[in-house]
């Protein structure tokens, strides 16, 4: 099978390119590398591996790049509430009008695996499950962007959405902006760490188990066709107050600030619900102590540089 990954050398890009190249596939990578990022140079020395520099919004571009490919896994994005407020045109261009150019370029036997995003569940009611038939309420415009593609994408016969929870974990092309990868770090350097609105509620997931349920659901597409799935950890819908006292847990010295001054810019506050996915027969294997303790064992390398998307 030939693959598109676009945002190849991102974030999870950089996981999930050698995991699929390992596993047989035939992988075209896209990327603009606009963070001047080398992450995938290992996989130059592959046979079942072509890169391509370029953008995704050029469509003489995509239309060549999607001529030979059996799936298309689109990670290339502005990612984060933060990052399309700093650039809302840019934002647009990239997670709006460039995936509504990708799904008209397309081919109908053509696959997509989308990543959206479980931040379009807003700010739900104390107790409140959110499942994938639950209404959405997204409050940024990164969450507004996924759910309007999604809705083009679920029109379409070949594909499924993956609904991300926060990721977390080590990749080549690190982020630090992520929640639990900044925390950890701010209580490795700083050895404290300062919460606004701490009983604000989110769930997450590993990096690798993100990577594995993409090619889950290459393997066992018809299980997935058609469908919405939630994917992250049951184990893992925390308060921000819980997540902090999980990393405490390996960083005893630090202290947890509680800051009645300020508020949270992000106002997600939601429980999420991943029975659906795991009744397909995907667990993730992943926790949230194993993605700390691998944080920060790379700390020493993260003070080289700044790692982030803004």
């Amino acid at each position: 099978m030939h693959i598109l990954v676009t945002g190849a050398c991102g974030y999870i890009g950089s996981r999930l390119v050698p995991s699929l190249l390992e596993a047989g596939y035939q992988v075209t990578a896209l990327d603009n590398l606009k963070y001047r990022q080398v992450t995938l140079l290992d996989c130059f020395t592959r046979s079942n591996f072509e890169f391509i520099e370029g953008d995704i919004r050029d469509k003489s571009l995509m239309k060549n790049a999607l001529k030979s490919v059996d799936a298309i896994i689109p990670l290339a994005a502005i990612v984060g509430a933060p990052a399309c407020a700093r650039d809302e045109n840019l934002a647009t261009q990239v997670n709006v009008d460039a995936n509504r150019m990708l799904l008209d370029l397309a081919s109908p036997d053509q696959m997509i695996l989308m990543p959206t995003t479980n931040s379009a569940y807003g700010t739900t009611k104390e107790g409140q499950v959110c499942d994938e038939n639950s209404q959405l309420n997204p409050i940024s415009k990164y969450a507004s962007d996924k759910v309007l593609v999604e809705r083009w994408l679920m029109e379409r016969p070949n594909v499924v959405s993956f609904r991300l929870a926060t990721v977390f974990g080590l990749s080549n092309r690190m982020r630090l902006d992520l929640l639990v990868n900044n925390l950890v770090f701010k209580a490795f350097t700083d050895n404290y760490l300062v919460l606004f609105e701490p009983n604000f509620r989110r769930n997450y997931i590993h990096i690798d188990d993100v990577v594995d349920v993409f090619k889950f659901a290459l393997e066992s597409f018809e299980i997935f066709r058609g469908n919405i799935f939630n994917v992250g950890l049951t184990s893992a819908n925390l308060t921000k107050l819980e997540l902090a006292k999980a990393i405490r847990n390996h960083v005893p010295s630090c202290q947890i600030l509680i800051s009645e001054i300020g508020k949270d810019p992000d106002k997600r506050d939601y429980l999420v619900s991943n029975k659906k996915l795991e009744m397909t027969g995907f667990i993730p294997k992943n926790g949230l102590e194993l993605g700390i303790k691998q944080l920060l064992s790379a700390m020493p390398l993260f003070n080289l540089r700044n790692f982030s998307n803004l």
